[in-house]
């Protein structure tokens, strides 16, 4: 009896959190879909009519989608690539015994506690400036032209922005994980004989797949969503070169004052947001439970 009450309090307790986060998600949520089914223009406000499923056809069939779609993908695959095999490389040398290896870790990690806006214009005006920037600089050194990054290679260049950002999360799920290595099998194998790559290949990598995983499945689901580095350095272009779906459903509903075909988008985008995190998610048991 004492139980049931005391699960009842709980219930009670937890309730008005609950509540407030379930309003929280799906007003907003509930308000894009029905934006979504209006041919609704910022530019004439009250002369809404419905749409039906014409947004999202003109969405979907629209050619800057499918070039958002590629660019989204190319640039999650691209910085986990990066992140991944960084991370791992980072986490190996920060777990070797050194002076100093407290702070090198604290400035490992620093980049990640950097607001995306920022790093954004630094990397911008400081490293990626084809005049004044760094690598302008170094090219003009060793007597070559200065590359214009932003310009000439934007997707590239965004994709070494947020791998930059979000290459210490990495590296500290990887080190924490390689900490908890078993050093016994570790000196068993080199006693046995077995090389530095073998003792990576069969001891460590094994040990790392669940954290990379973790690393996977969390930086896939924030990477979907990627916006502030594009607005800030190249506002999608040239042309659709570096636009992904999140910029694309804002220049669709404030530049375009289409609120209708941006609501559109925003489902759309919820969607295979969705979709991609349920396949990672079985991906992330069947490891688990390995």
């Amino acid at each position: 009896m004492a139980t049931e009450h005391s699960r009842t309090a709980a219930r009670l307790m937890v309730s008005p959190a609950v509540i407030l986060l379930f309003l929280w998600m799906i007003v907003p949520l509930g308000m894009t879909i029905y934006f979504s089914f209006l041919r609704y223009n910022l530019l004439n406000p009250g002369m809404e009519t419905f749409a039906g499923f014409d947004n999202y056809y003109y969405f979907l069939t629209n050619a800057a989608f499918w070039d958002a779609l590629i660019n989204t993908v190319t640039l999650v695959v691209g910085v986990l690539v990066i992140t991944v095999f960084g991370g791992i490389a980072l986490a190996l040398l920060l777990d070797q015994p050194f002076w100093g290896q407290g702070i090198v870790r604290v400035l490992v990690i620093a980049p990640f506690f950097v607001m995306p806006t920022v790093s954004a214009l630094v990397w911008k005006n400081m490293f990626m400036n084809p005049v004044n920037g760094v690598f302008a600089h170094i090219a003009k050194s060793l007597g070559l032209q200065p590359f214009d990054f932003l310009s000439q290679a934007p997707l590239a260049s965004i994709i070494l922005i947020v791998a930059w950002s979000w290459l210490p999360f990495a590296t500290l799920i990887l080190l924490t994980a390689l900490q908890s290595l078993d050093r016994e099998q570790q000196e068993a194998a080199e006693m046995d004989g077995a090389s530095v790559l073998a003792r990576f290949w069969y001891l460590t990598v094994p040990h790392l797949t669940r954290s990379i995983t973790v690393v996977v499945l969390i930086q896939t689901i924030f990477l979907l969503s990627v916006f502030a580095e594009i607005l800030v350095t190249t506002n999608g272009g040239p042309g659709t070169a570096s636009t992904n779906i999140p910029y694309l459903v804002y220049a669709q509903s404030l530049l375009n004052f289409d609120v209708g075909g941006g609501s559109a988008g925003g489902i759309v985008a919820v969607i295979l947001a969705n979709i991609v995190a349920f396949f990672l998610m079985r991906m992330i048991g069947k490891n688990l439970d390995a």
